[in-house]
């Protein structure tokens, strides 16, 4: 308890004695040597959302197989190294939600815009897209949307699909450690002179103007610089996408810094890249992963910035997501000229729909019923079901007709779904709801009554009730809904 970080040394005498331990005691002397063992080791089991292993024979011959804690899931008792030293074939799938988003935005494009489109068909370099990006106008989309890449875009002003790819690359604890942000940003900005101490270099790190960004560049600073083997730098590879306790990148110091020093450069500019190089041992991106990314960014910007309806649509659909609550996303899209509708008792389905304004040829997103905290989603399908052929004229009305139980009506008056097309505020829903009951009535007669939906009502006098102020109904919206409209 008295160590704040772990050690590969083990504790000192001293340390033992100010801690009122004996360190000549055999048993302690044990313990430690167990603890010293078990460093590095994983704290915890982690399970990845979009890993899955593929092998020739049956997956439950070859690996032991538990339950995960997620219903109907099972993951492997094996960890990553494991399964590479087997050779078997491990997928990790990335953006799932992201990707998720992009299919629904996608669906909800062609259904009320009819362009048909997809990740292929997007328009490439699309000057109003980047221009959106270089104002990091990027709440909801994909990698770009932190605050530290926000604040970071302004200053790369992206222009290009592979100035997003250094983007989404250059935000991470392995170039921001190795120091390689700010000379990127400077030598893109004209500040500092882009030197190159050979020819060789100038190949491998020219797109990246000398700096290191990616693990595919430091491997082949390696190879081409210090004399490592295809093997030696794909190992170096694999130490940067570790973190540094599982070995890193210093064991490769000596022969890095020996090997460039060999090959001509000055033994300070080695020690500068191997410093760079180290510190992908937070971790560094490959480029090809950085693309990929980009892709995804780019596409969930293009979206967002032509079709700013469909995507706080599509967004709020996938939640939960990213860093924003639903209140920003729709914040955001109505500072981008969204009409933004309340959750409707008449109108709204689970999802977030898109309605035709009148007389124009926008959208305005109807907020969907699955903000409504506490409401089923069954719930919601019976309400939808009943409405199908005629809207519900009251809350009676769709009691009735809905057939769901009362506590449900009671979270929609919660939500004030029922003022967008009934005209009732909370109070006069709630008290409406009073007058309903779910409990049957005595024996037959509640089951015929049942059976024609004419359960009997208490009937309560017509009462003016004192509406709830701005203040309250903006109160009972967030704690509702997580979002007010007023």
């Amino acid at each position: 308890s008295g160590m704040w970080s772990w050690s590969a040394e083990m504790v000192s005498d001293r340390n033992l004695r100010e801690l009122n331990l004996n360190p000549d005691d055999r048993r302690l002397a044990l313990t430690l040597l167990l603890a010293q063992q078990l460093m590095g080791a994983p704290r915890h089991l982690g399970q990845h959302p979009g890993g899955f292993v593929l092998t020739h024979d049956r997956l439950d011959d070859l690996v032991p197989i538990e339950p995960a804690s997620m219903a109907d899931r099972q993951v492997i008792e094996w960890d990553k190294d494991d399964v590479e030293a087997l050779k078997f074939m491990k997928v990790d799938v990335l953006a799932l939600g992201m990707l998720t988003c992009m299919s629904k935005a996608f669906a909800l494009i062609q259904e009320h815009k009819h362009d048909d489109l997809s990740l292929a068909d997007i328009r490439q370099e699309d000057p109003a897209t980047y221009a959106m990006i270089r104002r990091a106008d990027t709440l909801g989309t994909f990698q770009i949307e932190s605050r530290a890449q926000m604040a970071m875009l302004p200053r790369l002003k992206p222009r290009t699909f592979y100035d997003l790819v250094i983007q989404v690359a250059i935000v991470r604890p392995g170039p921001i450690q190795g120091d390689m942000v700010h000379p990127y940003l400077r030598r893109r900005e004209g500040k500092e002179d882009v030197v190159y101490p050979t020819p060789e270099l100038e190949a491998v790190l020219g797109k990246t103007l000398g700096v290191p960004l990616f693990q595919e560049s430091a491997m082949k600073v390696a190879m081409v610089c210090a004399g490592f083997t295809g093997g030696e730098a794909d190992q170096l590879r694999k130490s940067m996408a570790t973190f540094k306790f599982t070995g890193g990148v210093s064991r490769f110091k000596e022969k890095l810094v020996s090997g460039m020093v060999r090959n001509g450069y000055s033994e300070e500019f080695a020690e500068k890249t191997f410093s760079q190089l180290e510190g992908f041992g937070s971790y560094g991106f490959p480029e090809s992963h950085a693309a990929s990314f980009a892709l995804i960014a780019y596409a969930s910007s293009y979206v967002k910035c032509h079709y700013p309806d469909a995507f706080c649509a599509a967004l709020i659909n996938s939640q939960p997501m990213g860093f924003y609550a639903v209140a920003q996303i729709v914040g955001d899209a109505r500072k981008h000229g969204v009409e933004i509708r309340p959750v409707c008792v008449n109108r709204s389905r689970w999802d977030c729909t898109l309605e035709l304004v009148e007389n124009s040829d926008r959208h305005a997103v109807r907020l969907g019923m699955r903000l409504v905290r506490g409401l089923a989603a069954n719930d919601a399908a019976r309400i939808v079901a009943a409405r199908a052929d005629q809207q519900f004229e009251s809350v009676d009305d769709m009691w009735h007709r809905s057939g769901v139980p009362t506590a449900s009506l009671v979270e929609l008056a919660e939500a004030d779904a029922y003022l967008p097309s009934l005209g009732l505020q909370r109070r006069d829903a709630l008290w409406a709801i009073k007058a309903l009951r779910d409990e049957p009535l005595p024996l037959f007669t509640a089951a015929a009554e049942r059976e024609r939906k004419t359960i009997a009502e208490q009937r309560e006098p017509e009462v003016a009730l004192r509406q709830m102020t701005d203040g309250h109904n903006v109160i009972q919206d967030y704690s509702h809904t997580g979002l007010t409209l007023r």
